[in-house]
């Protein structure tokens, strides 16, 4: 007991710099936590899936230049049938189903703090395991609004992450706090977003509920990235789209896309009260108060303001 209490200290000189590695930059790390959060219906699952069906067969995701190493994948899910849901995804996004591996709990549930966990990413050496949800790995016994519940399985399975080398992604529903920044927003204890290095939330365009789009709401590692949208319906099933241009707020139900719009209509009139501007300037404004080029180009519409041509470039003139 005493051997174990024994003060070690370590000296950051004797620390080796190393770089961080991406199964998809900037959003999954690799020996990383990643969350990825969303309302019920959202279509969460149906993109890790997507995700997943890349890693078997070492195909390209959006906004990325390079092909991903053809690995396994470890996915456990406690809200779906193996074998009339979950399959029927893989096969429909061209995986390569002899490299999804499934951890078998017909006779013992699984948890996080599982070491079954750790024992099968190295027996199959996967390169990415998604737990989906959250919510159902945690335990009978833990609260997930209790801090100090959290904080220790999600610090073990961080350093399970770390030395295995491999991507952990957990999926998880969002609370119904409308007006709520996003990070606060996922179920349970904010221990559960701090301990991870990348949260993506997944939210449907409520002017075309079939678009989709993945926004990284925290990335503690790289710049955030750029939203990234997909096509889910029942005709067509799952599509990318690539980069998509919307605001969070709408996103997140905080606000309608009808309020969002009058900001913008706002910020056009106060900035060319005084005469025209030039269009780019426009632009940064719009950008520095958050609002899209898409909601910004609808409020120049219906302000019927005019692009005039001159000399120094391109001006907005009410």
């Amino acid at each position: 007991m005493e051997h174990e209490n024994e003060l070690k200290l370590i000296n950051m000189s004797d620390v080796e710099v190393t770089e961080v590695k991406w199964l998809w930059k900037p959003y999954i790390p690799i020996g990383k936590i990643t969350i990825i959060q969303g309302d019920p219906g959202e279509g969460k699952t149906t993109m890790i899936l997507a995700i997943a069906s890349a890693m078997t067969t070492g195909d390209v995701l959006p906004l990325s230049k390079e092909a991903l190493e053809c690995s396994n994948v470890i996915y456990q899910t406690a809200e779906d049938g193996l074998s009339d849901t979950i399959k029927p995804r893989l096969l429909a996004a061209g995986a390569d189903c002899t490299k999804v591996i499934v951890i078998d709990e017909s006779h013992k549930e699984l948890t996080l703090s599982d070491k079954r966990i750790e024992e099968a990413i190295i027996e199959t050496n996967a390169q990415l395991l998604i737990i989906d949800p959250l919510q159902a790995y945690l335990g009978s016994g833990v609260d997930m609004h209790r801090a100090n519940e959290i904080r220790p399985i999600f610090k073990n399975l961080s350093n399970v992450a770390e030395r295995t080398g491999c991507a952990i992604v957990i999926i998880g529903h969002m609370n119904k706090a409308g007006g709520t920044k996003g990070l606060y927003r996922g179920l349970g204890s904010i221990d559960i977003t701090a301990a991870a290095r990348s949260v993506l939330l997944v939210g449907r365009v409520r002017a075309d509920p079939s678009i989709r789009v993945m926004a990284q709401i925290k990335s503690s590692l790289a710049p955030e990235g750029k939203k990234v949208a997909f096509k889910l319906d029942e005709e067509n099933g799952f599509a990318w789209i690539g980069e998509y241009d919307i605001e969070l707020d709408e996103l997140l139900g905080a606000g309608s896309t009808e309020s969002v719009l009058k900001r913008a209509e706002k910020l056009i009139k106060e900035v060319l009260d005084d005469g025209a501007k030039a269009s780019d300037y426009v632009v940064e404004k719009a950008k520095e108060k958050q609002i899209s080029q898409r909601t910004l180009k609808t409020a120049k519409k219906n302000l019927e303001v005019k692009s005039i041509k001159t000399k120094e470039g391109w001006k907005w003139q009410l």
